[in-house]
């Protein structure tokens, strides 16, 4: 059995499990550049069995953008829970994640599910670029799985519009943002109309959960680095962010993956955030 694989998930460890009928793998290769390059990069080749998920289609709402939702907003729990359906996952699979490589995109996924209450839900460590390396099975066909039924609902006590975010500050809690320091200060903002930071943040790139090859530090790096900005809080205490929802969820993996479970995601971040021009904007480390 594959089952009990939940933060991260060896190359090895999956290339063996190909094929048993309760494991699901799903390809989150993505680029903010272009929406388009991770179905392009699926189609000419994937971890055997794998579905794609999009993004934008399939990992984000649509419908339900605006009032605070940023570039990517969480997805209804219904239509996403459809989607799951669609991919033949139930809520007994073990779910693997890849992206490209660092996880960034795959982590989203690994939040989704485990807002849903799934527990069994993997990131591939190093994703994309270290199964290549390995030279473990590559396949182009995509997989057509038998429709399932998966029903849930988020837990909604794990995400955070602006005004939750502003009392969870007020409360004290601690709110981390992963984008990187340029974008952060305001030095850089290649993306948003607005550049700067939510005041009271404090910053910590989600590239600082990885190694130069991409993959996942080690549990206890992780915990010291985590640790020293919590300041004795409690995990339920803090609170991520970046600039659309999405790369923060590497912070809630690797906290995971660092046995401080429970921290919330601000699913709007930055481009929520500056979605109301009164809201300030703070600049600078």
């Amino acid at each position: 059995m594959t089952k009990g694989w939940q933060t991260v998930v060896q190359a090895e460890a999956l290339a063996a499990a190909l094929g048993r009928e309760e494991l699901a793998v799903v390809d989150c290769r993505h680029s903010l550049a272009d929406p388009d390059a991770g179905n392009e990069a699926f189609a000419a080749g994937h971890v055997p069995g794998a579905v794609h998920a999009h993004m934008d289609r399939d990992l984000s709402g649509t419908a339900a953008h605006g009032g605070g939702a940023g570039r990517h907003p969480w997805p209804d729990a219904t239509v996403f829970c459809a989607r799951l359906g669609d991919w033949g996952i139930t809520p007994h699979h073990q779910v693997v994640a890849y992206d490209g490589g660092d996880g960034a995109f795959a982590a989203r996924l690994w939040f989704l599910l485990r807002a849903l209450g799934h527990v069994d839900v993997a990131v591939l460590d190093g994703g994309w670029a270290r199964w290549r390396s390995l030279g473990l099975p590559v396949e182009t066909v995509t997989a057509a799985p038998a429709p399932a039924r998966y029903r849930a609902d988020f837990d909604r006590s794990r995400l955070l519009d602006a005004r939750a975010v502003e009392s969870h500050l007020e409360d004290g809690g601690l709110l981390v943002d992963a984008r990187g320091a340029e974008r952060f200060s305001g030095v850089s903002e290649p993306i948003d109309p607005v550049a700067g930071h939510v005041p009271g943040a404090v910053n910590r790139p989600y590239l600082e959960n990885v190694g130069g090859d991409g993959r996942i530090r080690d549990p206890q790096a992780l915990r010291d680095g985590f640790q020293g900005l919590m300041a004795g809080r409690d995990p339920a205490q803090v609170a991520v962010m970046c600039g659309s929802g999405v790369t923060a969820c590497h912070h809630l993996l690797a906290m995971a993956h660092a046995g401080l479970p429970g921290a919330k995601l601000y699913t709007g971040s930055w481009s929520g955030w500056i979605e109301d021009p009164e809201r300030p904007a703070a600049t600078g480390a």
